[in-house]
């Protein structure tokens, strides 16, 4: 039987062989005064409100149902309060979101509500306290007692529960401070309640209540237009960092790692809407991003299509709103859902789904700051795409796609301070160069020599693949950066690529030919290479080294070969 299972098997045995029979005793041993109906009526509507109407208080929600429940003690007695506190348990635990079931929060909060109600009661009256008096000084006095007992008893319950599961709490920590000075600020109120209602009856739980409630509500208000104001502020900072971000990688990876911190999400998925599929592009689980291993689905599909087809946000509380609908990719643990369409133009690019394992993580508020930030996010993805776009177009041959001289300079000079920082052992540099090319271009004409250009620079990349760089040199040079290739291997991958290209057919349609018929010529190539550091430690010289072994080592030495600087 799993852990859980049993501690909600122990509770709920140590709840029912507990709380009834000891509150029949409590009833016969501390039996409550005579009881005024309307009265009784009236502090239940006031705990009701209470419970129902709770302020933010360093970050979290804390019912002062104190002021009503010592109120009620000080009128009617120990059984009466228990009574009372054991309504708000149920009212405060049905509103509650936490992770924990109802089966568990339940009997687990009832008892630790009536322990403390106990103990606080038998404190008050083995100190001498008196049900219904009205001296200020006893009711001062006795009543702190139930007061501090009831909440020294919450937080020694709380601390050895906290233990007891294998937490290591303080019992002195930021939360019992807070707890404490609560009880303190609440305590007083608690006396004028008490003492105004014994005199002016029910008017006085509507003259004191009121203003309370009203004071809790403009509280909730102002509270809640500051979280909006600090997370449309992390919000803004979000968007200026995605806005420096100059690659589409690096926007979705800042994206998806700071939306995740900000709404303290489990998950987080970014999925790419096009061609009637969602295509995941991003995943973010247990804190880090990982590769994608999520097939394509369709557009429609799980909760990214159902954000697709209707182009509105949505947000689930919990996995029974949203278990029927086929995810394809959401964690087995996960209870809240917030998802919204990421839109360009107006027209829906994709869809930003996070995670959590807790009930109710998500608030329409953030659901508002979300789509604010998907919008950021929209922007800034097709800003990096455009500034990618301009740096292919300055760094490509416009003809054959090769990088171009500008590109390979950088690239050298780069790869060169790595052989000087010994971050790289070797570099090869090979040089080849098409044998005759000028003859084919007056032969078959300037397309038809561009035309071979093109299909070379395909064949070099097959053979180059991702083990270096290649690049135009000019003209019909081409270039190949081979990191760590010593001169040997070097030679190796030349020699190959000669040999193939020597064998290959290149398809052209003359220019000068009238029938325009497709043709297929032979070409050859004349190859130079150079190694650093042992030819050199400079990257235009490591180019010359190349470029005379090209022109004295094989062009001069009848073309179609391969030759290795030699100093």
């Amino acid at each position: 039987m799993p852990i859980s299972t049993k501690r909600k098997v122990v509770l709920w045995s140590l709840w029912i062989s507990i709380v009834p029979v000891s509150l029949f005793f409590v009833y016969h041993t501390y039996p409550p005064p005579e009881m005024n109906a309307w009265n009784l009526l009236a502090y239940v509507l006031f705990f009701v409100v209470a419970c129902l109407m709770p302020m933010n208080i360093n970050g979290s929600s804390a019912y002062l149902v104190q002021w009503a429940t010592v109120a009620v003690f000080l009128k009617y007695g120990i059984f009466a309060e228990i009574l009372f506190s054991q309504l708000t348990v149920l009212i405060v635990t049905l509103r509650s979101r936490t992770a924990e079931p109802l089966s568990f929060r339940i009997p687990f909060n009832s008892l630790m509500f009536y322990a403390a109600s106990l103990l606080a009661g038998i404190a008050f009256y083995a100190a001498g306290g008196q049900v219904g008096s009205l001296q200020l000084t006893h009711i001062l006095a006795y009543g702190f007692i139930f007061q501090f007992v009831s909440f020294l008893a919450n937080q020694l319950i709380f601390y050895f529960y906290d233990k007891s599961v294998g937490a290591n709490p303080k019992f002195f920590s930021i939360d019992v401070i807070w707890d404490f000075a609560i009880t303190l600020l609440v305590f007083p109120y608690a006396l004028a309640i008490y003492i105004s209602e014994s005199y002016i009856g029910i008017p006085a739980l509507l003259l004191l209540g009121i203003p309370f409630f009203i004071m809790t509500a403009i509280m909730k208000l102002y509270n809640s237009s500051e979280k909006i104001n600090i997370d449309l502020k992390k919000a803004g900072e979000i968007g200026h960092q995605l806005a420096a971000r100059l690659s589409t990688d690096e926007v979705l990876d800042q994206f998806v790692l700071q939306v995740a911190d900000l709404f303290k999400a489990d998950y987080a998925y970014v999925l790419d809407y096009r061609d009637n599929q969602l295509q995941m592009l991003r995943m973010f689980e247990n804190n880090e991003l990982l590769k994608n291993s999520v097939p394509p689905v369709r557009y429609n599909q799980g909760v990214g299509g159902k954000v697709v087809t209707t182009n509105k946000a949505i947000i689930y509380n919990r996995k029974s709103e949203w278990k029927d609908i086929v995810t394809g990719h959401l964690p087995i643990d996960s209870e809240s859902i917030m998802a919204v369409p990421i839109a360009r133009n107006n027209k829906t690019e994709g869809v930003l789904i996070l995670g959590s394992r807790q009930k109710y993580a998500f608030t329409s508020r953030q659901l508002q700051i979300l789509d604010i930030l998907s919008t950021y996010f929209a922007v800034s993805l097709e800003k990096a795409s455009y500034v990618e776009r301009a740096i292919a177009i300055s760094e490509r041959c416009g003809l054959t796609k090769l990088y171009n001289y500008r590109y390979l300079d950088a690239k050298l000079e780069k790869s060169m301070k790595k052989i000087t920082d010994g971050e790289l052992n070797k570099l090869s540099l090979v040089m080849m160069d098409i044998d005759r090319f000028k003859g084919i271009n007056d032969q078959y004409g300037h397309q038809s020599g561009n035309d071979i250009l093109v299909q070379l620079a395909r064949i070099i990349e097959e053979e180059v693949g991702e083990e270096g760089t290649c690049a135009r040199y000019g003209g019909e040079e081409f270039v190949v950066l081979l990191p760590n290739y010593g001169k040997d291997l070097a030679l190796l991958f030349a020699e190959n690529l000669r040999k193939r290209i020597e064998s290959h057919p290149f398809e052209i349609i003359s220019d000068l030919d009238s029938e325009r018929k497709l043709q297929k010529i032979q070409i050859t190539l004349s190859i130079g290479v150079s190694t650093a550091p042992e030819d050199s430690d400079d990257g235009m010289a490591l180019i010359r080294n190349a470029d005379r072994a090209l022109y004295i080592g094989a062009k001069q030495a009848g073309r179609n070969k391969v030759a290795a600087y030699a100093k």
